[in-house]
């Protein structure tokens, strides 16, 4: 009998310990790997989430089950020693699955963090700030996810709709992103009086800057009038066609390249001056984005037309002396998006020392190109001034004439937070807080 025993133990205990010792030689290979992937976006400065993001709240609750890494769209988070972490915190969207998927409740959302701070309007439950009338949804608010900034452009305009207008219009939306067009498609639905003016030449908000062919990672969207769109992992490209469909579906007006210069109160409401006329309106929905409106160089020539803020499609640019400004990963993509067309010579100039905020694969290419000489990095250097046939650079105590067709400006874009606080909108900065 007791051969036996031993024998049942062998037949049966064998297995599971063979299956224990394989679980935890994959779960440290695991914990390597992503400790790896920390240690090189610590490196390459990268360590700062844009936006909405994940915070172990309480260590000691976390168990290590790897659910919030397994459902990241970003590949974002890590186990390391045994605890969740953002790995790669730069890449990081706010998606909230992680969250949601944590067993144990030990992750929470959070804007900002101790090192860097980020502005966000406090609004209520209807997305309407502590001023009555002005309403902020999507990436402004610090919503970036397209499922949810479309939700939330939808409940403001709820709330719009349930109250009577002296002026000319109820609402004027600003900006075509998602947020704004579920506004627009339900101010159509509940029969508002209502304009969506964008600054841009075409609709699509923040996704109009990613680059060619980029993965958006989204989730099914509910909108008034047109219903329920099917989206999941879908390319730049074929989220904007699907967007432009739905505007044609629905006769969404927008009114493009026009830009909101201004915002007073009125009586009963709000009077917005654009570049494109005055418009007055009992309400203002801001659906802007964290871009904001491109920032300017402030600097002689600006304003010709060889300087522009977005790259559309860079076979526009073949052949041409191409000058591009800014040290993020728009900058460089841009740069080495013009670097790949024929006959094509590029600049990229940056302010700072070092490119500290770009992700480690971009880092790479653009040290590839700046070693095979399809780039010429210049750092430290800023534009002095533009002209016909060249622009001015300077770079400590020297100045430098750069032969230039084209200037292109990826420097981020300037918030209207000036502007909200001035109406008395309550702005929070947060430091790793909800």
């Amino acid at each position: 009998m007791p051969d036996l025993d031993y024998f049942a133990i062998a037949l049966y205990g064998l297995p599971v310990v063979a299956f224990v010792a394989i679980h935890i030689v994959r779960r440290m290979r695991r914990g390597a790997a992503h400790a790896k992937e920390l240690a090189a976006a610590v490196q390459a400065g990268l360590l700062e989430p844009v936006s909405l993001h994940p915070i172990v709240v309480d260590p000691s609750r976390c168990v290590g089950s790897g659910s919030c890494v397994d459902v990241c769209p970003e590949s974002a988070l890590g186990i390391i020693d045994g605890k969740a972490q953002l790995t790669n915190p730069a890449v990081c969207i706010g998606h909230g699955a992680c969250a949601a998927a944590c067993p144990v409740n030990a992750i929470a959302l959070v804007f900002g963090s101790e090192r860097r701070g980020v502005d966000i309007p406090r609004v209520d439950p209807n997305f309407e700030t502590n001023v009555p009338g002005i309403f902020i949804a999507g990436e402004l608010g610090g919503m970036g996810l397209i499922r949810k900034a479309a939700e939330q452009g939808r409940q403001a305009v709820e709330t719009i709709a349930a109250r009577k207008a002296a002026t000319p219009l109820d609402l004027v939306i600003v900006g075509a992103g998602p947020a704004g067009i579920a506004a627009g498609l339900n101010a159509i639905h509940r029969k508002l009086r209502y304009r969506l003016i964008e600054q841009e030449p075409d609709l699509g908000g923040a996704i109009l800057h990613y680059p060619r062919n980029k993965i958006a990672m989204t989730s099914p969207v509910d909108l008034p009038i047109v219903g329920r769109l099917p989206i999941g992992e879908i390319s730049k490209e074929d989220l904007l066609a699907t967007w432009q469909d739905v505007v044609v579906r629905s006769g969404l007006r927008i009114d493009f390249d026009t830009r909101m210069e201004s915002l007073a109160r009125i009586a009963h409401g709000y009077r917005i001056a654009t570049t494109q006329g005055t418009l007055e309106t009992a309400n203002v929905l801001l659906a802007i984005g964290r871009r904001g409106t491109p920032r300017k160089l402030d600097v002689p020539g600006e304003e010709m037309s060889k300087v522009v803020y977005r790259l559309i499609e860079p076979e526009q640019y073949r052949g041409k002396r191409v000058l591009v400004v800014g040290g993020g990963d728009s900058a460089v993509e841009c740069a080495l998006a013009c670097s790949a067309q024929p006959g094509t010579t590029v600049v990229l100039a940056y302010r700072g020392e070092v490119f500290n905020r770009i992700k480690p694969a971009n880092r790479q290419r653009l040290e590839e190109a700046g070693a095979a000489g399809r780039v010429d990095i210049r750092l430290r250097t800023e534009v002095k001034s533009v002209a016909d046939g060249r622009v001015e650079l300077v770079a400590g105590d020297g100045a430098a004439i750069l032969e230039n067709d084209v200037v292109i400006v990826q420097a981020g874009g300037v918030l209207p937070t000036a502007l909200l606080r001035e109406l008395g909108v309550t702005i929070e900065t947060k430091y790793g807080t909800a």
